[in-house]
């Protein structure tokens, strides 16, 4: 049977665990896609040096949790919001290069323009990863309740479980991976059959995902269908990644780093296995 697992540690680490390694590898994206023209900006900066720090410090916090969990809650959420902050200046900066000037004023944004230039949604990712690290810094009194403990005795009562809560963000988390998958794939009009591999098992999670999320009481036969969406996602995640280094690879399997940096992007694909871990995290034990 299909049931919750229990491991050595619970579900709120292993999710905060998991967002401070996603911290890490964004700044690590960042850095391969800015780095394409050869000359970063000090501006495009700002992540790529944030990212390395941030997850630093939100490891700490989780060692500090072990003995004061409020206030490795207050690390963790100061670093969660500088987090937004970062990923809400990202968008608007890669949104600004998408404008183009129209005549007699105003602003246009061109199909074309959206597909080639920076991508709006990448930025959105530590948006996405501060709303699920503040969602699993704060303990919810009884699982289920949906009533989480702040500082001392102070309590909130959100209106869905941390259970809930998590399906609903995974939801998210694959409809954001999806989008990026299918703008950056539109690039060359889908004719590569294998494309479309990554787009309908994405959308299959994130419906899944999302009835998880509003149903009370989900069924055996609801968790192994969940399980089997997360599964492939991971799967594809891992023949995405595959498929693109192979795609990068010239005559006789020869490795040249420049067509890897400017070529199919490697953890473009890893993204969905991501996604996967994630949403069988959320199967823990609370």
């Amino acid at each position: 049977m299909l049931k919750r697992w229990r491991l050595p540690f619970n579900r709120d680490q292993a999710m905060l665990t998991l967002a401070a390694v996603n911290v890490f590898f964004i700044g690590l994206d960042i850095f391969l896609a800015h780095n394409l023209n050869g000359n970063i900006v000090p501006y495009e900066w700002i992540p790529i040096i944030f990212s390395p720090i941030a997850g630093a410090i939100l490891l700490v916090a989780g060692w500090i949790a072990v003995r004061n969990r409020p206030a490795a809650n207050l690390i963790a959420t100061f670093v969660f919001f500088s987090c937004i902050v970062v990923g809400i200046l990202g968008s608007y900066f890669h949104l600004r290069r998408a404008f183009l000037p129209a005549e007699g004023g105003g602003i246009i944004i061109p199909n074309e323009i959206l597909l080639w230039a920076p991508p709006v949604l990448g930025p959105l990712t530590f948006l996405l990863v501060a709303i699920l690290g503040i969602s699993a810094a704060w303990e919810e009194i009884d699982p289920g309740s949906g009533k989480l403990r702040l500082m001392g005795s102070k309590t909130i009562q959100m209106p869905l479980s941390k259970t809930r809560a998590f399906f609903l963000l995974t939801s998210m988390f694959i409809l954001v991976t999806v989008i990026s998958s299918v703008m950056d794939h539109a690039r060359t009009n889908f004719e590569n059959l294998w494309l479309w591999l990554p787009t309908l098992s994405g959308v299959f999670a994130i419906i899944v995902s999302a009835v998880m999320g509003f149903m009370n009481h989900p069924t055996l036969a609801d968790r192994w269908t969940y399980a089997a969406a997360l599964a492939v996602l991971t799967a594809v995640g891992l023949i995405g990644a595959y498929l693109h280094v192979e795609t990068n690879l010239i005559g006789q399997d020869v490795i040249v780093v420049e067509r890897f940096i400017r070529g199919a992007p490697l953890m473009g694909p890893l993204l969905f296995s991501n996604m996967g871990i994630l949403g069988f995290l959320v199967l823990l034990e609370d």
